[in-house]
């Protein structure tokens, strides 16, 4: 079965002059803020909803899941916590092995996966995976802005085959959130 839609999600809430926290509640700079968990957590009732009723239709349960690993281009443990709660929520593996800067490698793989993929990532280097899944840039936002938590990049190809539609689902999870799509530059 071929990837037939790729969702893709910058890492929840990092400190901003307060603390990261692990689950055990010690502090580490790599870590998500207690914003960040909240949203963690509601992330895996997005994509994994009660009685399947999406918020949005664009949206859909992941049979895979991405996260960026930890590696000399980042220490970051945000991408991968953010998808903790949804992957144990799904009893699956989240996918390490790619790092900031393998997006290449990852989009290839993420590509052949088969059936709904997503990809937790660092918000720089977001839309460079979308030119690689699109093969153009035309409707994409050039940059991610690093206030920016609360959207979806949804990639769609109906079918498995031909070209990859956009569109940008805004998460309406916590407070704040902005049902406001990136504006494309």
């Amino acid at each position: 079965m071929p990837t037939t839609k790729i969702m893709v999600i910058r890492h929840a809430e990092k400190p901003n002059g307060g603390p990261g926290l692990m689950p055990d509640g010690t502090q580490n700079p790599e870590a998500l803020t207690a914003t960040g968990w909240k949203r963690a957590e509601a992330l895996a009732g997005l994509f994994d909803p009660p009685g399947g009723r999406f918020a949005d239709a664009r949206l859909a349960t992941p049979a895979t899941i991405f996260a960026s690993g930890v590696a000399h281009h980042s220490d970051s443990l945000r991408p991968q916590q953010t998808v903790t709660p949804l992957a144990a929520k799904l009893a699956q593996q989240i996918d390490r092995k790619y790092a900031k800067g393998d997006e290449a490698r990852l989009v290839r793989e993420a590509t052949r996966a088969g059936g709904v993929v997503l990809i937790a990532w660092q918000h720089e280097a977001i839309p460079e995976i979308a030119l690689l899944i699109r093969g153009s840039d035309e409707g994409i936002p050039s940059r991610w802005p690093p206030a920016r938590f609360d959207l979806v990049w949804v990639f769609d190809r109906p079918g498995g085959s031909g070209s990859w539609d956009f569109a940008q689902v805004p998460q309406n999870l916590l407070p704040g959130d902005s049902p406001e799509p990136i504006a494309v530059s």
